[in-house]
């Protein structure tokens, strides 16, 4: 007989790998295989590449909502989950600086934008906060998902900017939110 997923009131973490924890491990599977279909550069390989990635970008999406509703919130799923995300958009990224198609700089301001937003989290931990996900990460996180497809399979200039110009935005916005929101987490304690 099968145990059941049961959610300890302590730390609402689970003691078997749930649902919500699978998709995220599936995720972060289809990133290699999403890099390789890219990389491997045979006639359709970008959309090939393409579909992997928006069927790993859909598990975020039902990961989120069965942990939410199935009471499958855990540890490790607050833990794996932005880094599958991570792991996901950073990695379509750097092929697509490779390809010419995103410029280098608005790939740093990507990653300028996590690294700081993860050490920003970091701090809070040690004062025993945790920071939630807010609106803006997860829209910066679904616009970049959907920019990252037009720009992996379509080249029109137009909708390259467009698409670059919404990953920016949306990074530096989110990124300027978390930051304001937890200043208080850089106050020294007496």
């Amino acid at each position: 007989m099968k145990k059941a997923c049961i959610i300890s009131p302590i730390d609402g973490d689970t003691r078997l790998m749930n649902t919500a924890n699978r998709l995220t491990l599936f995720r972060i599977c289809l990133v290699p295989v999403c890099m390789v279909l890219l990389y491997l550069d045979f006639p359709g390989s970008n959309w090939a590449g393409m579909c992997v990635f928006i069927i790993a970008s859909l598990t975020d999406l039902a990961d989120g909502h069965i942990a939410r509703t199935y009471h499958q919130i855990s540890n490790f799923g607050k833990f794996m989950d932005p880094l599958a995300d991570k792991m996901l958009v950073l990695s379509a990224m750097c092929w697509l600086v490779d390809a010419g198609r995103v410029y280098g700089w608005i790939l740093a301001v990507v990653l300028v934008r996590e690294f700081a937003v993860s050490g920003l989290r970091l701090l809070a931990v040690e004062q025993g906060r945790v920071i939630a996900a807010g609106w803006s990460g997860k829209v910066k996180t679904t616009a970049s998902m959907i920019a990252i497809c037009f720009l992996m399979v379509l080249d029109w200039r137009w909708l390259n900017l467009l698409s670059q110009a919404t990953i920016l935005v949306t990074t530096i916005y989110s990124g300027a939110e978390y930051l304001l929101k937890n200043r208080d987490v850089f106050l020294e304690k007496e």
